[in-house]
């Protein structure tokens, strides 16, 4: 997916339209508690003002569900990006509409501006498929995107997080630009480098690691990686679907019921694949999901009245061994539950694991949510070699879909 990107063109004295995400954590009053997505744009926003280019930005906080919700105003973003570039962000109180179109047409050479919330709209979160079945969407969801494009002479796709969804920012609006460039700024290129490349193109022996809750969340992941990995090291809640489906009891730990068949399948397709599949061959356990628990480790079968929550020491070093001498590694998703003490173990010592193969020169990718949290808790941050901003685009990048809001955006 070779793209043009914001290197690629000339900005000088024109109004550029950036798609970022900005959906940024508050705590109750409102205030960010992390500005990381914001500081990950900086480069191509400064690439933008520094050219000459006259910058309106927009993005979605929250879930507003289509209505007007303070709470979940982009206000505080735009304060703390005028901190961080060092001159004030002009802030439009919507992101359509004729003041919109009238402060974005005063806009002057390096001047930067962020829209409200897309999200306050519910057009901008029409599905693309829903909207082709009913004219009356349809209409409403062109309509808004049309106001959008309309405020600019290029569109710039820096957000990579909801690169996943047809929203009318991501899709619609380049759609109605076409003969305008389209370009992706320069978080979107290292993110296509590093997972891109790091799928299509790895050194051996390449090592995937899956956690979190679900198998089904995974399935796509598993049946794309069997073929390009060596091994696979199964851990979370969702080892536990395996793990019953292979005969043992797994007491109250979460399972998916529905997927054991799947399970199976997996395994013989990994075996057909020459993909060496690594389950949990211990558990922490406990009587109850909280911090500092009643637990025990158990091999086999677990108990009615317990629960796993956490990878066991055994399989801990059994992963730790798997990693040893990897020169790609791919991970997405926790080993357990890593926000309480003491199941997060399994987590550290896997982070710890990864973090020691690419200081000997493996080439490390954090697939975005739980498992870049934990990394980040763990101030592991620059002992790998990418932490993916994107959840759901990650984990659907790994799956080997398409992103269509991307293919329409200009080639090199």
């Amino acid at each position: 997916m070779a793209k043009k990107t914001v290197a690629d063109v000339n900005f000088e004295g024109k109004k550029v339209l950036m798609r970022c995400d900005f959906n940024v954590p508050l705590d109750d009053e409102c205030h960010i508690t992390s500005d990381d997505r914001i500081v990950k744009v900086l480069a191509t926003i400064r690439e933008i003002v520094d050219g000459g280019g006259s910058l309106i930005l927009m993005s979605h906080l929250g879930r507003p569900k289509g209505k007007r919700d303070e709470k979940l105003s982009l206000a505080p973003v735009a304060k703390r990006l005028s901190e961080l570039l060092g001159k004030e962000v002009l802030f439009a109180d919507d992101c359509i509409g004729d003041e919109v179109k009238a402060q974005a047409e005063g806009l002057g050479s390096g001047d930067v501006m962020l829209l409200e919330n897309l999200r306050f709209h519910k057009e901008e979160t029409i599905k693309d498929k829903t909207a082709k079945e009913d004219v009356q969407l349809r209409e409403a969801k062109d309509n808004f995107a049309r106001q959008l494009a309309d405020l600019a002479d290029i569109y710039v796709d820096d957000a990579f997080g909801t690169a996943h969804r047809d929203n009318a920012s991501m899709y619609t609006v380049p759609l109605m630009m076409e003969g305008k460039p389209r370009v992706i700024g320069y978080l979107i290129e290292k993110e296509l480098e590093f997972l891109g490349n790091t799928v299509t193109n790895p050194d051996k022996p390449f090592v995937a690691i899956l956690g979190g809750v679900k198998v089904s969340d995974k399935i796509g992941v598993i049946e794309n990686l069997l073929d390009k990995v060596d091994s696979i090291l199964i851990g979370g809640a969702m080892a536990y679907t395996f793990l019953k489906a292979n005969g043992l009891t797994v007491g109250k730990s979460l399972c998916e019921e529905d997927f054991l068949d799947k399970a199976i399948e997996l395994q013989e397709q990994a075996k057909e694949a020459e993909c060496e599949m690594v389950l949990p061959v211990d558990t922490v356990v406990a009587k109850e999901f909280k911090a500092n628990a009643e637990h025990k480790i158990v091999s086999g079968n677990i108990g009615a009245d317990w629960e796993g929550l956490d990878i066991g020491p055994a399989t801990s070093k059994l992963f730790v061994e798997k990693l040893k001498g990897a020169r790609t590694i791919v991970w997405n998703g926790p080993m357990g539950v890593f926000e309480l003490e003491p199941f997060d173990e399994g987590t550290k010592a896997v982070a710890m694991a990864v973090a020691d193969a690419t200081a000997k020169g493996a080439r490390s990718v954090i697939g975005g949510g739980d498992s870049a949290s934990a990394v980040k808790k763990l101030g592991l941050e620059d002992k790998v070699s990418h932490i993916s901003t994107g959840g759901g685009a990650s984990l659907e990048f790994l799956e080997g879909k398409k992103f269509k809001c991307l293919e329409i955006l200009d080639e090199i």
